[in-house]
């Protein structure tokens, strides 16, 4: 498999595609947390609605992954994003409003300091 060509994105352009991200995230995360209701009211012995519901969570989330590659984003987790800026990522996560935090390459979510 080819490995795909790493896109380096300025704070500006990486805000104006983040209230996108934003927009079709929030649209996964409603679908989710529909069929994440619909599993928890079905009962526990209906085993074949319960794989049904599996794989229409995963293909939800699998749609989100599409669309945010789509976009050029690179996905770190459910919900979560990264912009490679050349010197590390530019991140957000649902339900955060705007990009406002940045890591650098080795330091992960867990390093990511507010943007100045």
């Amino acid at each position: 498999m080819a490995e795909r060509e790493t896109r380096s994105w300025s704070l500006a352009t990486a805000r104006e595609i983040a209230v996108e991200v934003r927009r079709i995230t929030a649209g996964a995360v409603a679908e989710v947390d529909a069929l994440e209701v619909r599993r928890g009211e079905i009962g526990g012995d209906d085993k074949a609605a319960h794989v049904a519901l599996g794989q229409e969570l995963a293909r939800a989330v699998a749609g989100w992954v599409r669309a945010m590659e789509a976009l050029g984003v690179e996905v770190k987790g459910r919900w979560l994003v990264d912009f490679d800026n050349g010197r590390g990522y530019y991140c957000w996560r649902w339900p955060e409003e705007q990009l406002e935090y940045f890591h650098g390459y080795d330091e992960g979510f867990a390093g990511r300091v507010r943007i100045q």
